[in-house]
């Protein structure tokens, strides 16, 4: 239902910082449910973090937690994720997802996806 384009990707050393970002379109931004989700290759696909349509609540993978920074900006549509002390175990391509219902967001089952940016770290 939602068009979801992420960028921002690239290439960081471990250590590093990058920070994605995810612009929909769509004309009921305020009532979605926003998250990111990675896969690497010839692993599964996992949950990264989630934040709730009003901005309040956010959701984070243990892997994650405290480093990175999901947070969005209703006017402008877009969702973002700051990361920072990057590991080569977060190399992945990290998709952004949008549903009314946040389960669905955190469970992977989120009718609206992204194309996906390549996260690449490494020395």
């Amino acid at each position: 239902q939602v068009h979801l384009v992420e960028s921002g990707g690239g290439l960081v050393q471990p250590g590093g910082s990058l920070r994605l970002s995810c612009a929909a379109s769509t004309n009921a931004f305020r009532i979605y449910n926003l998250g990111w989700l990675r896969q690497a290759p010839g692993k599964e696909r996992e949950f990264v973090s989630a934040i709730s349509y009003d901005g309040v609540n956010t959701y984070y993978a243990d892997s994650v937690k405290e480093r990175f920074t999901i947070s969005r900006d209703n006017a402008k549509n877009t969702v973002y994720m700051q990361m920072n002390d990057l590991k080569p175990e977060d190399t992945a391509i990290y998709y952004c997802a949008a549903d009314s219902n946040s389960a669905y967001v955190i469970q992977g089952r989120s009718d609206s996806w992204g194309q996906g940016t390549q996260v690449t770290v490494s020395s």
